[in-house]
Formats: structure tokens, C-alpha cells, sequence
């Protein structure tokens, strides 16, 4: 008989997914900073050119795959109660929701909640800061 808590081969799947790509967090947030520097270096070099705004964009996708790392480091450090499957019912869903607000207050959770807020917040003064969408013809 296994010992702990019993989770459906759905949520089971969620999980392991979350936690592979939770392992990623580093490097993902490796290749930001990485971009980042890049995207400094191409405006000392041509602040008017094209260079900084593919750069720019270039550190806006590095940013975002580093907040899918630290949401799914978050949720896996949530547990699997914080999941549910894609053809749950509204209570399940609604379930789900509630765990994953009460866990957020969990020391070992907060961490995560505190990265993830901190890489949205640069990421939205980054996208505040530079054009990272295509120019609209006119």
C-alpha cells in the first residue's frame, strides 16, 4: 500500500510537467541575464538601429520563459493539490484556485510567489521601456 497522498494519473502528469520545467529556472534565468547584457551592449553601440530592438525582443521571450519556470517551481512547491485536470468540473477547478491562494502564504512557497513578482514587474518595465511588439502598417 503506498504511503501519502493518492493523486489522479491527470494530476500526476501536471505535476511531473511542472516539475521538469521548474528545473529549467537557472538556465532560463541565465539566458535572460545573458540577453539583458546583449541588449545593453547593442544600445551603447547603436542606440537608433535595429539591433537594440531585436535584442529588445530577443530578453522580453528570455524574461517570459523565465517566469514559466519560476510559475511551475511555484506550483510544484504548492503541491499537487494547486491542480486540476483540463476536463475537471467547476468545483474541482474552484478547488484548485483556493489551494493554490492558501498555499502562496506557505514559507515554502513564498519565495517563488516573490521571484515570480519580480520577474513580471522587469518584465513589464521592460516592455514599458521598448517596443518589443510589431509596428502596426499604417
Amino acid at each position: 500500500m503506498p504511503l501519502g497522498r493518492r493523486m489522479s494519473k491527470d494530476v500526476a502528469e501536471l505535476f511531473e510537467a511542472d516539475r521538469v520545467l521548474a528545473d529549467t529556472y537557472r538556465r532560463r534565468l541565465a539566458e535572460a541575464t545573458e540577453a539583458e547584457a546583449r541588449l545593453r551592449a547593442a544600445q551603447s553601440a547603436d542606440p537608433s538601429g535595429a539591433a537594440p530592438r531585436a535584442e529588445a525582443i530577443a530578453f522580453d521571450r528570455a524574461l517570459t520563459a523565465a517566469i514559466e519556470a519560476a510559475e511551475a517551481a511555484e506550483r510544484v512547491a504548492a503541491g499537487p493539490k494547486v491542480y486540476a485536470p483540463e476536463n475537471a468540473d467547476a468545483k474541482t477547478r474552484r478547488a484548485a484556485e483556493i489551494a493554490f491562494r492558501r498555499a502562496k502564504a506557505k514559507p515554502a512557497v513564498q519565495p517563488w510567489t516573490d521571484e515570480v513578482d519580480r520577474l513580471r514587474t522587469a518584465r513589464e518595465a521592460h516592455r514599458l521601456s521598448y517596443r518589443v511588439v510589431p509596428a502596426v502598417a499604417v
